[in-house]
Parts: C-alpha cells; structure tokens; sequence
C-alpha cells in the first residue's frame, strides 16, 4: 500500500480499486497501527453519532473483507491490517532508523529524492491526516538536515547541499536548513552560491515575516557579502 504521493493498493504487480470511505479506514491503520474499534469510529466519522459512526464502522470493515479478505486482522474490538500488507510510510520510517543508528552508511541518491517528495496523502484534510502529515514532515525535515550534516562532516559538500536544498523546499522558512545549505556552499569552496542563498532566505524573511536572520547565520557571509 501506497500513502506518499498518493493513494494506491496494489495486489502483487495490479493496482485495485477501492471507494473512498474504505480506503480511509485502510490508510488510518496502516499509519497508526492496531487501534480499538471504537477509537477508529471516532476518528473518521466524528460528526456522527457514536452509534452511527459504529455502524458505519461495521459497515465499512465488512466491505473491505468481502473484498479483500487477507487485508485486515480484525479482533474483537481492534482492527489492524495483516502482516502481509507492506506500507510505504513504514518503510520509509525503518530507513530512517537505520539511517540514525548507522550514521556512517552511504546514502543512496534515490532516498534523499525520495525523502524529498514524500508527501503523506496529499489533498486528503481530515483531520486526524492534518496531524500525520505534519508529523511526517517533521520527520522529514529533521533527517534531511540530519543527512546535510553527517555529508558535511564526511567532506562531501555536494551531497550536504542536496540534502539542504530539500529540506528549504519543504519548508522555505527554516533557518536550520538555510544554514546548512550556505555552509555546504562555502565548504564546496563556492562563496557566490553561499551569498546567494544567504540573500534569498533573508529577502523571503524580511519580506513574509519582518526579521532578520540571526548572528549565527549572516556571519558566515559577513566576509564577503557588505550587507
């Protein structure tokens, strides 16, 4: 299953078609892993009555067995999905964690793409989608700047710029990435490219938030850069 970039399922190589109301309930266990029947009732239908939004519940589980039948585990009063099912939020998380505990181990170009454009189900509001998004996105912030720095400190500014470029698209406003991003420029020994990332930042701060960007950053282009 699919949750970044969009919605998908697939059963081997072929995609399946699924309806809405059942592909949220889907999505929510494979973010959140075994929940209570009734939390998962709350949560996708929170205007409904609580006997409503149980036999919407129902409704919506039963669905989803006599479609998929080895999709989810469902207990007497959880539901999670089986084993079976691969997700890719998951996936991304296990490289993550291994990424943290193996600082030394080479990062493949494709994982920084793909941490780069890892949207969590874009165009989907709910709210409960709203809180993991953002979760996802930090997530992904912290260890884009995670990876600029472990590139910077191996001498390889050039993967360290890469990665902090990804991180200021995702968040055009962080100073953190903006940092690194200018201190991968001077390390690569390009002092024209760290000016003018240095100048961009400042300009869309002043422009959308009225600071200034702090000490520690324009000291680094003080040197050369007058204002």
């Amino acid at each position: 299953m699919s949750l970044l970039g969009a919605w998908r399922l697939r059963r081997g190589n072929n995609p399946v078609t699924v309806a809405s109301r059942e592909q949220k309930l889907i999505a929510c266990v494979g973010l959140l892993g075994c929940r209570h029947r009734s939390f998962l009732a709350g949560l996708l239908w929170p205007k409904s009555s609580e006997t409503q939004a149980a036999g919407n519940l129902r409704t919506t589980v039963w669905c989803i067995s006599h479609a998929f039948p080895h999709l989810l585990q469902a207990g007497a009063d959880t539901l999670e999905l089986d084993q079976s099912v691969r997700v890719d939020v998951a996936a991304l998380q296990r490289h993550v964690a291994r990424m943290q505990a193996q600082p030394e181990a080479q990062i493949p170009d494709s994982y920084l793409d793909h941490l780069s454009r890892a949207e969590l189900l874009p165009g989907w509001y709910d709210d409960w989608v709203i809180f993991e998004q953002e979760r996802l996105r930090q997530m992904r912030l912290s260890t884009l700047e995670l990876i600029a720095r472990q590139q910077l400190a191996a001498g390889e500014p050039g993967s360290a710029v890469i990665a902090a470029i990804s991180a200021a698209s995702i968040e055009p406003l962080r100073e953190s990435a903006h940092l690194l991003l200018v201190q991968a420029h001077l390390a690569a020994g390009n002092r024209a490219a760290a000016v003018r990332a240095y100048t961009m930042f400042a300009d869309r701060l002043e422009g959308e938030l009225g600071v200034q960007p702090s000490s520690q950053l324009s000291d680094l282009v003080a040197a050369f850069h007058p204002h």
